[in-house]
């Protein structure tokens, strides 16, 4: 019998469906009062029910879902429609005389409408829809509820190959769900035993009908909490789409998807497939495969190790040749042991030879060395050391001596020059050659005529002591000096008064004259006469050059020996105390 194959999209078992609407028959005949009662056998009975149905239902349009369809070999179309909103179904049968197009429409989960009639199958007295004709009203309420909880349960992830676990690889202990009495039990059990020596574990169950999806589930649990279990194979047998509906259930595929250990899903034949082939960890077409996917062949095992064992000892036998003749091989290289240890024995005393020559040649040659420090370090004895030092030390100590005695007298002759250069231009040598220096009231000394008027008091220092002087007349260089008339008796410059204030003894010193310049401006270095211009406390100018005898240096400085002369042309240097 040739079977078709379904779609992709429709190749989910669909869940149970509602009854049809019923249809209304004619009243039963009457029979007279008292009369007894007819008997018939089966098949007029049955006759008399195809024509009362035939009869009444000729060319009605019936609405459902196809569940179950089976084309066979002949070209018959048997299925079952299944109403949508109620818990009713009847078979149906379309034969290949229907029109074609009618036929290609027929497709499980299909929502049709059949114009047909009601009859009943005589041979088996199976109450049937005859369709004669088919059009699509749509997709069915019950596929379309599967395929809605198909694409809920993929979008949470139950479906990922990512969680997919391995099988265990040779089990030892094995659990199956299935029903006690099914043919799933059955072939597993056979192929089991025969394939190896397994541990199966029964948790019976219903696999179909009301109630069906929740035992499965308990089961599964069951199957958990037991010692050792490995894995664990959910599925049964063959059947229609309402048959292999529990498999379809929420709850049987979550409770799947979640087991602790791997779950195999054997529902129903090749072309049947559930949910929980889906979610589970592997699936199997069949109950049979299922126990040849988890039982390794004994047999087939033992013929591979046997033939792993014939391998093993030619590789060995091999080895053992090989490794023989290498040693062979080894043994006429190294040759004799005696000999062998001769050769390094003879190497091992010429190189003790060797090494005995060389160490005599470094004793020897150390030796050496040893004698020349000696004698080098006996050179430089400090006893050795010492006298030669000495009689270096003795020409030395006499070109010292010499040499510090004429530079002794050199010291002596340059500071006796600066000294004489120093009392050279000490300024206390120009105020005893006869000049003086005159101050204002504020202890300025006077430079310019301009800078007092007659009647001003002016201090005039001289060699020694200070005369305290009036101005009667003051003159330009180029002018005569002429007195004028003043409140006063006039005074002469060079007159003798009383000093504003005792003035300290001056030094006898020579040197060049000192111009009157209170303030002088300083060279490279300070003047050699410079302490003895503080002894005064008034400021002073010293020429470097020989003063001319009896003339006055500025204006402001008076000669004791010619009074008011004027001061000469010469170059003055002013230095300041």
């Amino acid at each position: 019998m040739q079977r078709r194959e379904l779609t992709p999209e429709l190749s989910f078992a669909a869940l149970p469906a509602a009854e049809p609407r019923e249809l209304t028959s004619p009243p039963p005949s009457r029979r007279p009062r008292g009369a007894e009662p007819e008997v018939v056998s089966v098949a007029e009975l049955d006759r008399r029910l195809k024509r009362i149905l035939e009869g009444s239902t000729a060319d009605v349009r019936v609405e459902g879902e196809i569940s179950g369809l089976r084309v066979v070999g002949s070209g018959h179309a048997y299925f079952t429609l299944k109403d949508e909103n109620e818990e009713a179904a009847i078979d149906c049968v379309m034969y290949r005389t229907a029109a074609p197009r009618a036929r290609k429409l027929l497709a499980d989960g299909a929502r049709v409408v059949l114009t047909g009639r009601a009859t009943v199958y005589v041979p088996r007295g199976r109450l049937q829809f005859c369709a004669d004709d088919a059009r699509l009203a749509g997709r069915g309420a019950l596929l379309e509820a599967l395929f809605r909880l198909k694409e809920k349960l993929a979008d949470e992830g139950l479906f990922a190959p990512e969680r997919k676990r391995k099988l265990p690889v040779d089990p030892r202990i094995i659990g199956v769900v299935t029903s006690g009495d099914g043919a799933a039990i059955h072939d597993i059990v056979t192929v089991a035993f025969r394939r190896g020596a397994a541990r199966l574990i029964l948790a019976r169950t219903p696999v179909q009908g009301a109630g069906a999806g929740q035992r499965i589930v308990r089961a599964i649990a069951l199957l958990e909490e037991f010692p050792g279990i490995e894995v664990i194979i959910v599925g049964r047998g063959g059947g229609s789409a309402d048959d292999l509906s529990a498999f379809n259930e929420e709850i049987v595929v979550r409770k799947v998807a979640a087991a602790r250990v791997p779950i195999v899903s054997a529902v129903g034949h090749e072309i049947d497939v559930a949910l929980t082939d889906l979610a589970a960890d592997a699936r199997a077409a069949t109950p049979s495969q299922a126990a040849e996917m988890l039982v390794a062949d004994a047999a087939a095992r033992r013929a591979a190790l046997e033939h792993l064992e014939a391998r093993m000892r030619r590789a060995m036998a091999h080895r053992l040749r090989a490794a023989r003749a290498d040693l062979d091989r080894q043994r006429a290289r190294l040759g004799s042991p005696a000999q062998i240890l001769a050769e390094p024995q003879q190497r091992i005393d010429d190189a003790v030879a060797r090494l005995r020559r060389r160490m005599e040649r470094i004793v020897v040659e150390d030796r050496a060395g040893l004698q020349r420090l000696e004698r080098r370090l006996a050179a430089r004895h400090p006893r050795a050391v010492l006298a030669g030092a000495r009689g270096a030390l003795r020409p030395l100590s006499v070109r010292l001596t010499a040499a510090t005695r004429r530079h002794v007298a050199l010291l002596r002759e340059g500071f006796a020059s600066d000294v004489a250069r120093l009392e050279a231009m000490s300024p206390l040598r120009v105020l005893a050659r006869g000049y003086a220096i005159a101050t204002d009231a504020s202890g300025r000394a006077v430079r310019d005529h301009r800078e007092v008027a007659p009647g001003d008091p002016i201090a005039v220092r001289v060699h020694h002591g200070a005369l305290l002087a009036r101005v009667v007349a003051t003159a330009g260089p180029d002018e005569p000096l002429v007195e004028r008339s003043a409140p006063a008796a006039p005074a002469p410059a060079a007159a003798a008064a009383p000093a504003a204030a005792p003035a300290p003894p001056a030094r006898q010193s020579g040197g060049p004259r000192a111009p009157a310049t209170g303030r002088a401006t300083r060279r490279g270095r300070a003047q050699p006469g410079a302490p003895a211009c503080e002894q005064l406390g008034l400021g002073f100018a010293a020429d470097e050059r020989a003063p001319t005898s009896g003339r006055a240096g500025a204006s402001g400085q008076v000669s004791a020996g010619q009074g008011g002369a004027e001061a000469g042309p010469e170059e003055r240097h002013h230095v300041e105390p």
